[in-house]
């Protein structure tokens, strides 16, 4: 069996960024999505990131940095050279991959106020 090199940036607000590296069984036309969905099952059930898929590039949940460029984790491939993911840098970092996505001046009571 094959293994891929997954490298994810790690942290949050009270716990500085750091790098963990895990192997994970690769086969061709993985997503990056399946890598990481492998790790929390196998490797570390910590690990925290956002999907909700229906299908491919449908919710937008699974928005990372893939080897520094912005991409969804569901539609990025995983090669078997390995990729390296982080959080978006342009918002808020919660946990680990999960970034806060809601506009800037919203939070959770305006909408939900909006739909009363």
């Amino acid at each position: 069996m094959k293994y891929a090199p997954v490298l994810i940036q790690r942290g949050s607000g009270e716990i500085p960024p750091r790098t963990e590296s895990f192997d994970v069984p690769y086969s061709e036309g993985m997503s990056v999505l399946d890598a990481l969905i492998w790790i929390r099952n196998n490797a570390d059930p910590s690990l925290s990131f956002r999907y909700s898929c229906i299908n491919a590039n449908a919710c937008k949940e699974c928005v990372v940095k893939v080897n520094g460029k912005t991409d969804y984790a569901c539609t990025a491939r995983l090669t078997d050279q390995g990729v390296t993911v982080g959080p978006l840098t342009n918002k808020p970092l919660i946990q680990d991959l999960v970034v806060d996505t809601l506009p800037p001046k919203e939070t959770l009571n305006t909408l939900i106020a909006k739909d009363c």
